[in-house]
């Protein structure tokens, strides 16, 4: 895997965080002697739509999803720590959250992280729809 797709929502204030945090990080290695690069795309864009035409749009606008140069598709927690896989600093989190005994604590925190959000009696006054704190 030699790069990753971000689909995050643009009109969310976290997702829009987590994108600057994630662009600023520094990449992994892919196993092949480059690094794992990561591209941005707006979730629902005309972008998104031309380049994952088979994807479930309105679905990524509620969940990060992150697409792989393989064509995999990660969704949620899952979505999450593959981001944090392709990061040299976070590699080894990721690797440990991925394991069967922490995906729990992975979900747990992506939920919590969304549930933030909530802290102000559930007003997204950035326009999001409050609906990444749900399971897909």
């Amino acid at each position: 895997m030699r790069e990753l797709t971000v689909l995050y929502d643009a009109h969310c204030g976290m997702c829009r965080r987590f994108k600057d945090w994630l662009a600023a990080q520094h990449p992994a290695p892919d196993g092949y002697g480059g690094v794992v690069r990561l591209r941005f795309v707006a979730a629902g864009s005309t972008d998104a739509r031309t380049l994952y035409p088979a994807l479930d749009h309105d679905a990524t606008l509620r969940d990060v999803t992150v697409v792989a140069d393989d064509g995999s598709v990660y969704v949620g927690d899952r979505a999450w720590i593959v981001c944090l896989w392709a990061t040299g600093e976070h590699r080894h989190t990721a690797v440990r959250l991925a394991s069967p005994a922490m995906r729990p604590v992975a979900r747990a925190i992506v939920q919590a992280a969304a549930g933030l959000r909530r802290l102000s009696g559930g007003d997204y006054a950035d326009g999001c729809d409050g609906q990444c704190d749900r399971e897909g």
